[in-house]
Formats: structure tokens, sequence, C-alpha cells
């Protein structure tokens, strides 16, 4: 990229150049005074063009050279263009990926912990299957409720797609 910068910095510096040789060598020949009419200053290029055709044809020399920099340029800002968009996508896709990796980690930590959780509630309806006679004598209640429904989540994929689904316990 940084090379692309220098040739179009350097072909801009010729295109300048080409620029200032073009004002010298017009300068010095044209004749027109402020009160001239438009028409007046043509004819008076038309006539020093007649005159001095070497200077003419220098001058179109000039001018291709410059048109031909100058496309020169828009080819390499297009290559530029383009090797800039390739580069924000290879950074986004490293952002991606770190990304993902990160979001592993904590999808691990859930299902760890979701795994961890769904023992626990196993071993909390196991002593309320063993509490829940006495407390119904005592208290003519049920000790705890809503196993049926109890869930934890768990992240799986498929490769692309991640899903938190919950588990029932």
């Amino acid at each position: 990229m940084e090379q692309i910068q220098a040739e179009m910095a350097a072909l801009n510096s010729q295109i300048q150049i080409l620029l200032e040789e073009r004002a010298a060598l017009t300068i010095n020949n044209v004749i027109s005074g402020e009160n001239d009419s438009p028409q007046a200053m043509v004819e008076a290029y038309r006539r020093q063009a007649r005159e001095n055709a070497q200077l003419s044809v220098e001058l179109q020399g000039i001018d291709a050279a410059i048109a031909a920099l100058e496309g020169q340029i828009k080819q390499k800002q297009g290559k530029l263009v383009r090797s800039q968009v390739a580069s924000k996508e290879l950074i986004q896709q490293q952002q991606l990926e770190e990304a993902k990796e990160v979001a592993q980690v904590h999808a691990q930590r859930i299902n760890q912990l979701a795994s961890e959780l769904a023992a626990e509630v196993r071993f909390l309806k196991a002593c309320a299957n063993q509490l829940s006679p006495m407390y119904w004598q005592i208290y003519y209640k049920p000790f705890i409720t809503g196993f049926k429904t109890i869930s934890v989540p768990y992240v799986r994929s498929d490769g692309e797609v991640w899903t938190i689904v919950n588990r029932i316990v």
C-alpha cells in the first residue's frame, strides 16, 4: 500500500512539473490584452499556433503526457482502494476469529456450570424426595415444588451457528 502511495506521489510531482513547464511555455508566447474580446483572444491563440507550430506540438505532447500520467494515477488509486478493502476484510476476519475464540471459552464455561448446576438440582431433588413425606406430615404442604420445569442453559454448535438451548433437569 505504501509503495502505491509513493508511486502516486511521484506521478503527481511529475504532473506538477509538466504543468509548470506548460505554463512557462504559454506565458511567454500568448499575446492578449485585458480589454480584448473573447473572440479576439481566440484569434490571438490561433494565430500564435499557426505561427509557432513546434510550440503547439510540444504543448500537445505535454497535455498528452499529463493525461497519461493522470490515467496511471487513477489506475493506482483503484488498486489502492482494492488493497484497502482486502486489508479491511482481513482485519475483520481476524477480529471475528479472536471474538469466536473468546465466545468459545465462555460457552465452555456455561456448559461446565450448567453441568454442575444440573447435578446440584438432582441432589436437591433427591433431598426433597427424602424430606417430602415428613414435611407433609408436619406442615401439610410440599417441601419443594417445580422440579418438572427446572432447566439449565446449554450451548451447542453445528460448526457455524451456535444455539443456546434449555435442558430440563
